[in-house]
């Protein structure tokens, strides 16, 4: 053997101690580091055009109220005990979480396929469970974000009351209904192969799940065939669940038990969901070549 083959296997036996055998994980348990890095960047990701990701939902969000107000609520009636720009602003507020919630993820893995980028994110030592837990996480904080600024537009809206009446409904149905639409965007931005797929996940399928959910209405107005179809979105527990929080009052049920076992549904519906683009995740779908 050359004197330098022989120095080299004297070399790698002193730091076989050191060292663990190759093909052995050197990061044990959750990777801590790379969750949070990965986190922070996709934060930093939004926070960089706020303007655009943050302030003008809450505009828009706002707009709407303003309209749907001057055209429906100028009489005085009442619903649920309450008048209609109160009745609706907690709607408008939760619909543009999940909708925020839905954009960022579905771009995160979608813009890492059209730049040739994505190998930046599965490069690095993170499991799919935390490269998943990142982005989901993320997409989480936009959404409580654009929720605080478009709660902050409408206390200074005229007739609207946002006093808390269960604070706990509010914390739950609102981190439900933006963690469902954030995995839905993480689904979409894996089985998206150009922004048009994506755009028209949101046109078609968001949109019109978001605004049949009863943020401007009642259920108990529709005919019973539809309030049927009302029932089957989830789109409509998250709202009325989140308005129940503010009003005491939901179209749910007649009962809080109706209200708590929508909570609990809801949980057990993100749990499912969240297991099925996981695997979809770890098979590489559409994502690995």
């Amino acid at each position: 053997m050359p004197q330098g083959d022989a120095s080299f296997t004297e070399e790698n036996a002193g730091r076989k101690g050191r060292f663990p055998e190759r093909g052995q994980p050197v990061i044990t348990g959750i990777n801590r580091v790379g969750l949070w890095s990965l986190y922070i960047k996709e934060v930093r990701r939004f926070l960089k055009v706020q303007t655009q990701t943050i302030w003008a939902p809450a505009v828009t969000t706002l707009l709407f109220l303003v309209i749907f107000t001057v055209a429906l609520g100028r009489t005085d009636r009442e619903i649920l005990g309450v008048n209609f720009a109160t009745f609706v602003a907690p709607g408008l507020i939760v619909m543009g979480m999940m909708q925020n919630a839905f954009a960022n993820s579905s771009f995160s893995l979608l813009s890492g396929k059209i730049q040739g980028t994505i190998i930046d994110l599965l490069m690095p030592p993170l499991s799919v469970g935390e490269l998943m837990g990142g982005i989901v996480a993320a997409a989480i904080t936009r959404a409580i974000m654009v929720g605080g600024a478009v709660a902050l537009a409408m206390a200074f809206y005229p007739g609207v009351d946002l006093s808390l009446a269960h604070p706990w409904a509010v914390a739950w149905f609102g981190l439900m209904g933006a963690a469902m639409l954030a995995i839905l965007g993480l689904l979409a931005s894996i089985w998206a192969e150009k922004f048009d797929h994506n755009a028209a996940v949101t046109n078609f399928v968001i949109a019109p799940l978001s605004l049949l959910s009863g943020t401007f209405y009642v259920i108990d107005n529709l005919a019973p065939a539809f309030q049927a179809v009302s029932r089957v979105n989830p789109f409509f527990y998250v709202i009325s669940g989140f308005r129940f929080g503010f009003l005491g009052e939901s179209d749910i049920g007649d009962t809080n038990e109706a209200v708590i076992s929508s909570a609990l549904g809801l949980g057990l519906f993100n749990l499912v969901l969240a297991y099925l683009v996981y695997r979809v995740l770890k098979s590489g779908w559409k994502i690995r070549s």
